[in-house]
């Protein structure tokens, strides 16, 4: 029986920032899926790289560094650039764009079913709404916006309705 696939793999992860200072050096990482980590050290050891080409958000590196097929890494920076224009929860919104893009066609596909179709077009409809539904069960998306409030929370984030500035 084969072991469980990695979630994330890192090999002989090396990074350079300028003058010529290595920050990261031979790191190699493996992770299960649902592992829970923490990347802890003093300020300039190279913590915030390392998420940072985890994320794909860095890709000036030496070595290898990749996520299984299908993973999804999010990735919030210290510092995260903000949307004036939009409240709080606006802000966190856009975080979230693709997960409720997924709950929207699962809904826009259910309220094609009241429409007349062919058999052809049926079965076609059932077959998306399968393979979205899957991704959506995948990334538990079922309670995103309680999931929301909570890290809103967690985070201690204004009330969503207050304004960015």
């Amino acid at each position: 029986m084969a072991g469980p696939e990695f979630i994330y793999v890192m090999k002989d992860l090396r990074k350079v920032v300028p003058p010529n200072r290595e920050i990261l050096k031979g790191i190699w990482l493996s992770f299960y899926p649902g592992a829970k980590i923490g990347v802890v050290g003093p300020n300039g050891s190279g913590k915030s790289s390392l998420l940072r080409i985890m994320a794909g958000v860095d890709k000036d590196f030496n070595g290898e560094a990749w996520p299984a097929e299908g993973t999804r890494i999010g990735y919030l920076s210290q510092e995260p650039e903000l949307d004036p224009a939009l409240d709080v929860r606006g802000n966190v919104e856009e975080a979230v764009k693709s997960q409720r893009e997924l709950l929207r066609r699962f809904d826009e596909i259910n309220m094609k079913f009241a429409e007349p179709m062919s058999d052809d077009e049926m079965t076609a409809l059932i077959d998306e709404q399968a393979r979205v539904q899957d991704q959506i069960d995948a990334g538990n998306l079922w309670d995103l916006d309680r999931k929301i409030e909570i890290a809103m929370d967690a985070l201690r984030l204004p009330p969503g309705d207050a304004p960015v500035e």
